[in-house]
C-alpha cells in the first residue's frame, strides 16, 4: 500500500472514529430557516443558521471541530481558558470572522485579533449575519470582588434566529438575570461547582424562566455535583413542559 493512500485511509478512520464519539446534532425549525446545534466539548457547541455558522466558546483544538464548517460568527463569554481559548482559535480557520467578547476578553486576545471584535457590555445587543445577540450578566453569587467570575466580566448571550430565542448561560450561578429571562425556546444551562453552580440551584432557576428545551452543559466535575440525570429529574418533577436534553459534552477526540 503506498503512503498517500495509507494516510488517505488513516485520516478517513480518524474522522470516523471523532464523528462516531460526537453526540449528533439536533435539528430545529424556524419562521427563517433550520437552526442546527451540534454540541462539540465542555461549554462549546456550533450552531448553523441560515447557512451561517456559529461557534460558541471554541475550545478543544483543531480535533474537536473536524468535518466542522468554517465559522462565520464567533462568541466567547468569558477569560478562563475553557471559554478564550486562543490555542484553539489559532487552529481554526478564522481569518475575518467576527468574535462577540466582553471588555475583559478583549484585553486578553493576541493583536491579531484586535479587528475582528465587537465587545459587549452586559445589556448591550447587536445585529450581525442576521442574527440579534444581548449580551446576558454572567456571575457568581454571593457578588464578591475575589469570585471566580465577578459581576460585569463574562457574558451570558441570547441569540434570536428566526423567532428562536438560543440562551447561553456561560459560567453563572442562578442569578436574577437568568430568572427573569422570557420567551425562551432553547436553552444551555452550566452547573458544576466551585466555578458556577450546583444541580439543584441550576434547576431552581430554569424552573422560573420556563424554557421550552434546555441542555444542562458545562458539567465537568464533582459527579454529586454535574449529574444530568437528576437535573432532569429536578426539573420534570415540577415541570414536565421542559424537555430536558442530556447530551454527552465530553467525547473523546484524542
Amino acid at each position: 500500500m503506498s503512503k498517500k493512500i495509507f494516510c488517505t485511509l488513516f485520516c478517513a478512520f480518524s474522522a470516523l472514529f471523532i464523528f462516531s464519539q460526537r453526540p449528533e446534532a439536533d435539528n430545529f425549525k424556524t419562521k427563517k430557516g433550520d437552526l442546527t446545534i451540534q454540541p462539540i466539548l465542555h461549554g462549546t457547541l456550533v450552531m448553523q443558521f441560515n447557512e451561517k455558522i456559529i461557534y460558541v466558546d471554541p475550545y478543544g483544538g483543531a480535533k474537536a471541530f473536524k468535518g466542522m464548517a468554517k465559522p462565520d460568527l464567533i462568541l466567547i463569554t468569558d477569560i478562563h481558558g475553557d471559554h478564550l481559548n486562543e490555542g484553539t482559535l489559532d487552529a481554526l480557520e478564522i481569518n475575518d470572522t467576527p468574535i462577540i467578547v466582553p471588555q475583559a476578553v478583549a484585553d486578553k486576545m493576541s493583536e491579531k485579533y484586535q479587528s475582528q471584535l465587537h465587545i459587549l457590555a452586559n445589556g448591550d445587543d447587536k445585529k450581525l449575519l442576521g442574527i440579534h445577540i444581548k449580551a446576558i450578566p454572567m456571575y457568581n453569587l454571593p457578588i464578591a470582588d475575589d469570585a471566580k467570575h465577578v459581576k460585569g466580566r463574562g457574558n451570558g448571550y441570547l441569540l434570536q434566529m428566526g423567532r428562536k430565542n438560543v440562551y447561553i448561560s456561560g459560567d453563572t450561578a442562578g442569578i436574577e438575570e437568568m430568572r427573569n429571562l422570557k420567551d425562551v425556546d432553547i436553552a444551555f444551562v452550566c452547573m458544576n461547582l466551585p466555578y458556577t453552580m450546583d444541580v439543584k440551584e441550576a434547576a431552581s432557576a430554569v424552573l422560573e424562566f420556563k424554557p421550552g428545551i434546555v441542555y444542562p452543559y458545562h458539567y465537568r466535575g464533582n459527579p454529586d455535583m454535574s449529574d444530568t440525570e437528576v437535573f432532569k429529574t429536578l426539573v420534570n418533577d415540577e415541570n414536565t413542559d421542559i424537555e430536558v436534553r442530556l447530551r454527552n459534552w465530553y467525547p473523546s477526540y484524542d
